[in-house]
């Protein structure tokens, strides 16, 4: 698969799925959601070998979902903490997790909750102009006029 050309190309499903279409990916965006922002907190969170960890904060930093805060000079040691592209991308992550609940089995370790309350969240995504869920709503995906 051409990596360059999905993430640079004109579909913007394509350029998302270049920056967090892996599993490791969208797992350590939730575990920063969290509240984890340590090396070893996401290694001993996932379980993930440290060269893969290692690859993946990289491109998380590079595509500008986490920032690299140091946070000790010697050892060098950073914490990487959500950005705003990042935290844009966890109301996306919240619904393909209550997805997962809905299709695949109810429970886990984690619910979405609002902070004020602790109202538990169902995520739903919605049209921006009705707020209508997009799923009550008959779709079309259409490309751009002039478009192969």
């Amino acid at each position: 698969m051409d990596t360059k050309k999905i993430s640079d190309g004109t579909c913007p499903v394509g350029r998302g799925l270049a920056r967090v279409g892996d599993a490791w990916s969208m797992l350590i965006l939730r575990d920063a959601s969290l509240g984890l922002t340590r090396f070893d907190e996401f290694q001993r969170s996932l379980g993930i070998a440290p060269n893969i960890l290692t690859r993946r904060l990289a491109a998380l930093v590079g595509d500008g979902l986490l920032e690299r805060r140091r946070y000790s000079a010697h050892p060098p040691r950073d914490d990487y903490v959500l950005t705003a592209c990042g935290r844009d991308y966890l109301p996306i992550l919240s619904a393909l997790g209550a997805w997962g609940a809905r299709h695949f089995g109810e429970g886990g370790v984690t619910r979405l909750v609002e902070a004020g309350s602790g109202r538990t969240i169902d995520p739903v995504v919605v049209d921006r102009a009705t707020g209508r869920p997009l799923d009550e709503i008959d779709l079309r995906t259409v490309l751009p006029t002039g478009t192969v």
